[in-house]
């Protein structure tokens, strides 16, 4: 395989709100929480669904892959319930190798409730179910060791069995890429993002909030600084003013893309990411990664999902 994903089994649930639904149930916009089975159920009882689809960070960016007729696999935690077989499914569907033999578990399949207010922004609500106790066991060693690169979420990161898993999985790779995920992701595990970026991986995805935040930047000009001491290969996207790739020390830009219809900015990073190592494992220049990254997020925000 090209690409090897780890990340979040999760089946993204699709709901559209009005701007009062986060006011009234104390939601941070354009934020994900995690939340118990519980909340979950209470949150969707008075919403319409509009679309159930297999989802999770990484997952949406193995899916891109694939789409661009990359050979990928995915690895995540499933409950033998009927949203994992719905989950695996749609992975098989989409000719991405799923790597895990699910089982009847006692917890459930974990699911995400993706709530798009009128202005398309999304508010997550995430229930990690069996998703979020993968665990050393669970990673298959020849499977990353035959990868070319390892494909990690900040989302999976968590003391105890899931730090096991990530480190295990990071050992056993050749290169390894991680995505930031979220920026109350960030704050939670600074020290540990931190340690990660300088020491352990090769290539980092993160929004400019995100970066910002890992090394407490006052500026924009901060965190370039610090990508660019570190030498590795930091994307950053930064919305409608582009992004930016800082590679080894040198920096490359890219536009954003003009005119579009806005609809949906669920997995614009996700398949920023998926654009851009697609560039990578086809040797294309950095330049190049940064247009068929922008080139992916700007389809997927024209339309309601994470999926193209």
């Amino acid at each position: 395989m090209k690409i090897l994903g780890i990340g979040n089994a999760i089946v993204d649930v699709l709901c559209k709100v009005p701007e009062e639904f986060l006011i009234k149930n104390s939601l941070t916009k354009s934020t994900m929480k995690l939340v118990d089975e519980l909340e979950f159920k209470k949150l969707l009882s008075s919403l319409k669904i509009e679309e159930t689809i297999s989802g999770g960070s990484v997952a949406n960016s193995i899916v891109g892959l694939a789409q661009l007729n990359n050979k990928v696999g995915f690895l995540g935690k499933i409950n033998s319930d009927e949203l994992g077989q719905k989950y695996e499914e749609g992975l098989i569907k989409e000719n991405v190798k799923f790597l895990y033999n699910k089982k009847v578990e006692k917890t459930p399949t974990g699911s995400c409730l993706i709530l798009i207010t009128p202005d398309s922004e999304r508010t997550m609500c995430t229930f990690l179910g069996v998703a979020g106790k993968i665990n050393e066991a669970d990673i298959n060693e020849n499977s990353i060791k035959n990868s070319e690169i390892l494909f990690l979420e900040g989302y999976l990161w968590d003391e105890g069995e899931p730090k096991k898993a990530f480190h295990k999985a990071i050992l056993n790779s050749k290169r390894s890429a991680m995505s930031l995920s979220d920026l109350f992701c960030v704050e939670r595990h600074k020290k540990h993002f931190l340690e990660l970026v300088k020491n352990s991986l090769d290539i980092v995805f993160a929004n400019e909030q995100e970066i910002m935040s890992l090394v407490n930047a006052k500026s924009f000009e901060d965190a370039i600084y610090f990508s660019k001491e570190i030498k590795k290969n930091i994307i950053i996207t930064r919305g409608d003013k582009g992004a930016i790739a800082i590679n080894r020390g040198e920096v490359i830009e890219c536009e954003a893309q003009k005119n579009l219809q806005i609809k949906d900015l669920t997995g614009a990073g996700d398949l920023f990411a998926a654009g851009y190592l697609h560039g990578i494992i086809n040797n294309l220049s950095i330049k190049e990664c940064l247009i068929k990254g922008t080139e992916l997020s700007s389809k997927i925000i024209q339309k309601i999902g994470a999926r193209i």
